[in-house]
């Protein structure tokens, strides 16, 4: 197998694993969770969204949230930005990294954003070329890259289509979602052959989620095929409000064993990953069902 020696984690829990989460979670605990999750060898984090609180109650607290963590130096601070007004909050209080989001699935987009796909180009070109004045990166996210709740399967041109918008832009990096949790590796294959054959693979992150149990399958033929960069999230948290079925995030602790044994360098540090999750499950008031979560458990007793 012709794989990486070094592989870019993005822990994307606090935002993406916790949006779902129907019992709100006190934001001095989300804090206390992002600092753990500071120290443990993670060099990004994204950390909540600036979507307006009426549509994510969980994350009205981004603004308090990130003006409290306790920030290391070498970690990227990252969160979800919908719009303008939502970048002019964010900058307020402190962000490293913005995250513009979309689909690829025009029925989602409706669904996610209430927008066409042409209607969502503008706005998030304003937002991208606001944040870059601001001296951020920007990260633009695509959803529903392999099949969309609405529409079924998605044909990987029309993926090409909105990556090639987002990075004309001027996103400094893709992550191709897999939302409700439906692909397979020769599908992944078949949408990375694609876009390879149009942008340098440095360019993309993988973002599975482990639906059916198929996310690690997905991230070792993504590795095959050249991806180094991976979004994932403690404990499997995550889901999409507007996904119906798109169960959590494949888990960090299990991608981090997978690349561990596989002798590929993450720098995060398992135990405090594990750690972390349990501090974070008792928050949401249920276990957490990752494989490493589960040996874990059962070792601790």
């Amino acid at each position: 197998m012709n794989l990486p020696q070094n592989v870019v984690l993005k822990e994307v829990g606090p935002r993406d694993g916790l949006q779902n989460e129907k019992g709100l979670i006190e934001t001095k605990d989300k804090i206390q969770w992002i600092d753990q999750l500071s120290e443990s060898g993670l060099n990004y984090i994204e950390v909540s969204s600036f979507v307006h609180p009426k549509w994510i109650p969980q994350l009205a607290d981004a603004g308090e949230v990130l003006k409290s963590i306790k920030r290391q130096k070498d970690v990227t601070y990252a969160a979800l930005i919908p719009n303008i007004q939502g970048l002019m909050r964010a900058l307020e209080v402190g962000i490293d990294e913005a995250s513009v989001f979309m689909s690829a699935s025009e029925s989602h987009n409706q669904s996610n954003i209430n927008k066409t796909i042409d209607a969502t180009f503008p706005v998030l070109k304003e937002v991208v070329e606001e944040a870059k004045k601001a001296n951020l990166t920007v990260r633009g996210y695509v959803s529903t890259v392999i099949g969309c709740p609405f529409e079924g399967p998605i044909a990987p041109e029309k993926v090409l289509r909105v990556v090639d918008a987002l990075l004309e832009m001027g996103v400094t990096e893709v992550s191709l979602g897999d939302t409700i949790g439906v692909a397979v590796p020769t599908q992944v294959e078949q949408l990375l052959t694609l876009l390879f054959n149009h942008f340098s693979p440095s360019l993309f992150a993988m973002h599975f989620h482990d639906t059916r149990g198929t996310a690690i399958a997905n991230i070792v033929k993504s590795l095959e095929m050249g991806i180094t960069t991976f979004d994932s999230s403690v404990g499997g948290l995550g889901g999409c409000p507007y996904a119906k079925g798109a169960t959590g995030n494949v888990a960090t602790e299990d991608v981090l064993y997978l690349l561990s044994e596989m002798g590929i360098e993450t720098r995060v540090q398992m135990e405090s990953i594990i750690n972390a999750g349990f501090f974070i499950e008792q928050k949401i008031g249920r276990n957490l069902v990752s494989k490493q979560m589960e040996i874990a458990r059962k070792e601790r007793g």
